[in-house]
This record gives structure tokens, sequence and C-alpha cells, in this order.
């Protein structure tokens, strides 16, 4: 099933500065992309660098004004997915080097701090059974409140506050996954059903592939808007730190985002 993806935004710089831009469908096997276009207010450089895991493209751009980012595109997600609670955990040993990154501490998911909280609330589970606990435990504890959170507010603060937005649940389930050793990495991405439609977060966690052979990735999203069989991919990281899709390194004035995200035909 096609989705069709329209966003766009601005922002304005006051003198000359650089940001970080990553907006764009990532291509890979697990979703085709069909058709596409990107077009970016002329600005002094503007170039693409891999992002983080080589899943979809940051952009370097540097520039001054009003600039604007107009993008659409034709996406078939085409991923093979599989019941949360009929995957088991690898043991840490077995863990490809790639995938231990996301057992770690980052900025915005402290999931030391949770080790106890998992092994009493959630001890009787394993694997992608835990992983659908903790899933369900937030979504019957937390509510959905657009405004009760901002850049600065981590897994810790929202746990206490119970709501906040995606960015706040995918960072909590992260945590939680994380301290219960089951490796999890936030996926910005595009997804319809979404309400309000916006630049959508969700966790990606690494279980055990049902054919015996590995692991393999798993999209859960903590907020149960997202359908991980239409969720397009944008880019992944250890949090929202690493996939923002506007990163400034100068004060920069946003004026307007809007996103439009429907299934196709």
């Amino acid at each position: 099933m096609k989705v069709q993806i329209a966003s766009r935004f601005a922002f304005s710089f006051d003198q000359p500065a650089s940001a970080l831009l990553q907006f764009e469908a990532a291509e890979l096997p697990e979703q085709t992309v069909h058709s596409v276009s990107s077009i970016v207010s002329p600005t002094l450089h503007l170039s693409r660098v891999t992002a983080q895991d080589n899943i979809g493209y940051r952009i370097w751009l540097h520039g001054h004004g009003r600039i604007e980012v107009d993008y659409s595109a034709t996406i078939t997600p085409n991923r093979v997915l599989h019941p949360l609670p009929d995957l088991a955990a690898l043991p840490l040993y077995n863990l490809p080097a790639d995938t231990v990154k996301y057992l770690l501490d980052s900025r915005y998911c402290q999931a030391d701090e949770f080790q106890g909280l998992v092994a009493s609330e959630f001890g009787e589970s394993t694997g992608g059974a835990r992983i659908d606990a903790i899933r369900q435990w937030i979504a019957d504890n937390f509510d959905y409140v657009p405004g009760a959170s901002d850049t600065s507010t981590d897994a810790t603060e929202s746990f206490i506050k119970r709501q906040g937005i995606c960015r706040d649940y995918a960072h909590v389930l992260i945590t939680l996954a994380r301290a219960s050793s089951i490796p999890a990495r936030y996926v910005a991405c595009y997804a319809p059903g979404v309400a309000p439609q916006d630049f959508h977060a969700v966790a990606e966690v690494f279980l055990a592939d049902p054919s015996g052979k590995g692991g393999r990735w798993q999209l859960v999203d903590a907020t149960g808007m997202a359908d991980p069989a239409n969720t397009v991919k944008i880019g992944v990281g250890r949090d929202a730190a690493d996939v923002s899709f506007v990163t400034s390194f100068a004060p920069m004035q946003f004026h307007l985002s809007k996103v439009d995200v429907t299934i196709g035909t």
C-alpha cells in the first residue's frame, strides 16, 4: 500500500548560520521510494551526508534569512512484521556490534535509573513480551498532551509527569527497553493516522529473528497511532537529539510546519 507524504516547514536566521536537516524518507529494503520532490530555498551551501546507521541522509545547510523546505514523496512500506510477544531477546553476548550503543544511556534516555522499576513491574516477562507489556503500560498510564513538553524534556521527566507527545512516549519506551537489556533506538518517521498530523516518532527494538538467525529491528509505537505496516522511516538515532528534522547551530526563528500523510493507491 502506497503512502503519500507532503511536508513543508520554514525558519530563518538573522545572520549566516548552519543547520542540519533530516526530513526525507530513507531508501531502504523495507520501504520503496516511487517518487520524490525535495525543494530547499537557495542558500549559501547545501550538501547531503549519510545519517546515523546509514539510514537516510542529513542535509547540511548554511544560509541566512528565511529558508523554506517543501518535500513530497510516494513510498510503499514492505517490512516484515512479527507479533512482539512471539519474539525472544537475544543474549547480550550475541548482539551485533552496531546495536551495543542502543543499550547505553543517551541524552534523553537515562536507562540506568529504571533498572529496578522494570525488574519489579515487568519481571515476569522477557523479550518481545516484555516490550509489549511496556508498550501497554505506557498506553494505560500516559496522556497524550500537545504542549506538555519541550526540547529539554527527557524520559525521566516524562515518566514523572505521565504525559507528553510522541517524542516523549518513544523516549520512555526506549528507556525502559534499555533498562531491560534490550537494544532500543529512536525512529523519526511519517505515518498516516497520527493526530495532530506532524513528524512522528516511534521506537525500534532489536529482538531475535524468528528464523533463528540473528536479530531484527521491530517498530513499536507507544502512542498506538502509527501502524508499523504503513510507517515510513526518515532516520534513526539514540534519541531525538540524533534525528531532529531541524538542528540549528545558531539562534533560529521557526515559522511554520505542516505535514500531511495519507494512504494512496
